[in-house]
């Protein structure tokens, strides 16, 4: 009897909800489509506005959260969930949420100050939480970091607001520093003109600003080097590898010799 009960039961559940579900299912993926079709006018009007492509990212993300909540919103509201109880129990949950959201929150309110303050835009290359990479992405929450290798690094954007950011742009120009050694036997400004010779041979090196070496250090086993040449961020690595890899075979052609570490040992007879 009671099995007949909960029967007749399921049936009217079926019956008043099935309808209203199926119609939700079918809001939601057109409602999806459209947030879609919408995001990505709107990127394109910012990009006619020439709006700046950090803030594009931001916005963009932004706009299609909201417009995702509110289609929730609408679609329980369309299932029978009164908009007025939802509320009630979105508010009653909003302190919980709230502790279990700060990390978010805090992530949210650094992608709102990255794009204000402007310490960087997508497109520089920057040294900031122990990676060096040129900015990709800028989303409401982390920045995306093309780094050595091919990979991808991605920083909350909480702990990058509030953390030390090296910007090596200058406007589209970056500076590459490299360190080479000479040993303390050789002619410095000899070694100067060799490494100034490999890199303006380069063709991704800016003429202007003028490439520099210059002494950075005495070291223990060497005369430390810091050369800077100026290029691209795109090309950044690639500049990288080029000069150090020259420079190395243009100073072992002219007998400059790059030291390695060494330790001179010393041993005393003790006669007794």
């Amino acid at each position: 009897m009671n099995y007949q009960k909960y029967v007749e039961i399921a049936k009217e559940l079926v019956r008043d909800y099935a309808p209203k579900i199926i119609l939700a299912i079918i809001l939601l993926v057109i409602g999806l489509w459209l947030i879609r079709i919408f995001t990505n006018y709107s990127i394109r009007i910012m990009n006619k506005k020439g709006v700046d492509n950090s803030l594009q990212s931001f916005l963009s993300s932004l706009l299609s959260i909201t417009l995702k909540v509110l289609l929730v919103i609408t679609l329980l509201t369309q299932v029978g969930i009164g908009t007025t109880s939802f509320l009630a129990v979105l508010g009653a949950a909003g302190l919980a949420i709230g502790l279990a959201l700060q990390g978010s929150l805090s992530n949210f309110a650094g992608g709102a100050l990255i794009l204000f303050f402007k310490p960087f835009k997508v497109g520089d290359l920057i040294k900031a939480q122990g990676e060096l990479g040129q900015v990709k992405e800028i989303h409401i929450l982390v920045t995306k970091l093309a780094v050595a290798g091919g990979k991808t690094a991605i920083i909350p954007n909480g702990v990058l607001a509030n953390g030390n950011i090296v910007n090596y742009n200058q406007g589209d120009k970056v500076g590459v520093p490299i360190n080479i050694g000479v040993s303390y036997d050789s002619n410095i400004k000899e070694a100067r003109q060799v490494i100034l010779k490999v890199m303006n041979a380069h063709q991704d090196i800016f003429d202007s600003p003028v490439p520099t070496v210059n002494v950075k250090e005495l070291a223990d086993s060497s005369v430390n080097l810091l050369v800077i040449p100026w290029t691209t961020p795109e090309k950044y690595w690639r500049v990288y590898f080029d000069v150090l890899e020259n420079a190395k075979e243009a100073l072992d052609q002219a007998g400059i010799t790059i030291p390695f570490p060494q330790t001179d040992v010393h041993l005393f007879k003790h006669e007794e």
